[in-house]
């Protein structure tokens, strides 16, 4: 009998405290939006159309290109 109830105290903890330990899951979405896809050599990838969306034109090295207005 105290076994038994020995194992039910226990049983009842578990239940209790197990949610106070769960995981959460991180957002997924916040993570994306704040990713930019680059090439192997550092620069925006144009395929992908976020990086096609920036205004900035920028040179190899990421250093915006002054050819353009919208740079200047």
């Amino acid at each position: 009998m105290r076994n038994l109830m020995k194992v039910l105290a226990l049983l009842m903890m578990v239940a209790f405290t197990a949610p106070a330990f769960a995981q959460t899951k991180p957002k997924k979405e916040e993570a994306k939006k704040e990713e930019v896809k680059l090439k192997k050599d550092g620069t925006p990838d144009k395929r992908f159309k976020e990086n096609k969306k920036a205004e900035v034109k920028l040179k190899k090295d990421g250093t915006p290109d002054k050819r353009f207005k919208a740079n200047k």
